[in-house]
Formats: C-alpha cells, structure tokens, sequence
C-alpha cells in the first residue's frame, strides 16, 4: 500500500476546545467592558492570542499598555488551561478515533499541524497522544495559518513531500494553508465556509474506510 502523510489540525477537528476559547475571550474581553459573541469568537478562531486579543481591542475601541496586554493575555492562556485541565477522552469528537486507528493500521504516517501552544496537554488528556508519529503546535512555528509553515514542517518531520500530504481542518486560515503548501485539504464543518477545501465534510462520521483507502492510493493526494 502507498504510504501518505496524514495531517490533523486539533482544535475542532479533534476535540472542541473552541468553546473553552470562547469562554475564555468572554471572560478577557468583558473585564474590560467590551462585548463579545460567539460571531466575533469565529473570526478568532486559528489565529494567535496576539492577534485576537488586537482584535477584541479593536471592537471595543480600547488601548492597552504594553504591561497590560500582556497581563491579560496570561491571563486569558490560565483561564483556557483551567478548562482543558478537566479534558478527558470523551471530548474525541466522533469517529475521530476509528479514522486514527484505521491509518495506524495501514501504516500511514500521522501527525498534528497546530496552532494550538496545548496541543501535548490536550492530546495526552484525551489519550490520543501515542497516536501520532509527530506534532508540530504553535511551540514549533513562527508564522501563524494561513501561513503554510505548520504543514509544511509537519510534512518534513513525517520524511513525506508536501504533494503526498493530506490535511484535517476546520478553519479557513488552515485550509487555505493546506492548499499553499500543495497538500490535500479535507474541511471539516460546513460546506459555504470550507468551500476552498479539496472535500469537505461534516464530520468525520461522514468519511467512508473507502473515502480514505482512495486517499492512500491516489497518485495525486
């Protein structure tokens, strides 16, 4: 069987840990006195805290100090690590374990392209952690999705060349990032989001054992 690279984004791919993200940025954004929705919490999604706090600062029309931004990104990471320090493996969103196993068994080498600086944490909470070959998280890289920097450092690690790379996401930023690293990009959520993507799917309930057979042995993915 031909050997591929299988490369999954974390957050809402494998577990949610957006709506920890989400409480979270709540939480920061209301101390300050700035509102903030779960809209606004979509347009943050797979961009670095630096940037979505300047973001939240932006809506609410509010300047910091140095000292004071950095102060309430700290304390924006504890209140996130207080959440996900309650993860257990039933937050696996569904099927992802069989679509895992099922490459495990066929030899395919698998690893995590993250922008997540938790990604160890969470993997090893939810006990997925010795399923993957390699891990590239937002402690590796320097340029944030849709900077393909992540998958392209993933590929290198798994010894594949970026063409025979497949990638999981969920954001827009991720699959535009799988695309300008010439990789496969598979979205997962909703199709009039995710339309960029080479598939897309709802969830990985949807994929077939077919679906990823087809992957493997396809001379282009």
């Amino acid at each position: 069987m031909n050997k591929k690279g299988f490369i999954f984004d974390l957050d809402g791919v494998i577990v949610d840990t957006a709506k920890y993200h989400f409480l979270a940025w709540k939480k920061l954004a209301n101390s300050i006195g700035v509102d903030f929705s779960e809209v606004q919490n979509e347009q943050l999604k797979g961009v670095s805290r630096v940037k979505s706090l300047e973001k939240i600062l932006a809506w609410g029309n509010k300047t910091l100090s140095e000292d004071a931004f950095n102060d309430l990104m700290s304390k924006k990471n504890d209140d996130y690590l207080s959440y996900i320090e309650k993860m257990d493996d039933t937050e696996i969103l569904p099927d992802v374990t069989m679509v895992l196993n099922y490459l495990i068994q066929n030899n395919q080498p698998i690893s995590l392209g993250s922008a997540s600086k938790n990604a160890r944490t969470i993997l090893t909470k939810v006990n997925l952690l010795k399923k993957f070959d390699t891990i590239v998280d937002g402690n590796d890289v320097s340029k944030a999705k849709p900077d393909p920097e992540v998958f392209l450092s993933a590929a290198k690690l798994l010894d594949m060349t970026p063409e025979d790379c497949i990638v999981f996401e969920d954001s827009v930023a991720g699959v535009q990032a799988a695309n300008a690293a010439n990789m496969v990009s598979i979205g997962i959520g909703e199709a009039e989001v995710l339309h960029e993507a080479d598939y897309i799917f709802k969830d990985f309930t949807e994929m077939s054992q077919e679906f990823l057979k087809g992957l493997i042995n396809d001379k282009r993915a």
